[in-house]
């Protein structure tokens, strides 16, 4: 529940921000597909992919988990 509700968020944060996966995930440093498994709640991700999705979509970290 808590994994699917991340990936929407992030998901909600990166299309407000007129991004594409591929420009977030090269900017965090990590695979489109990687970013895109983690916005439809199939994968568990990381702290440090959390932090790197963050800085990329330029939000503080917690703003993330506000859902």
């Amino acid at each position: 529940m808590g994994i699917q509700k991340f990936g929407m968020r992030v998901k909600e944060i990166r299309i407000s921000k007129n991004m594409t996966q591929e420009a977030v995930a090269w900017e965090a440093g990590i695979e489109p597909m990687q970013l895109s498994r983690i916005e439809r709640g199939v994968i568990n991700t990381s702290l440090s992919h959390i932090l790197a999705i963050a800085k990329a979509l330029e939000i503080k970290p917690k703003d993330l988990m506000d859902f």
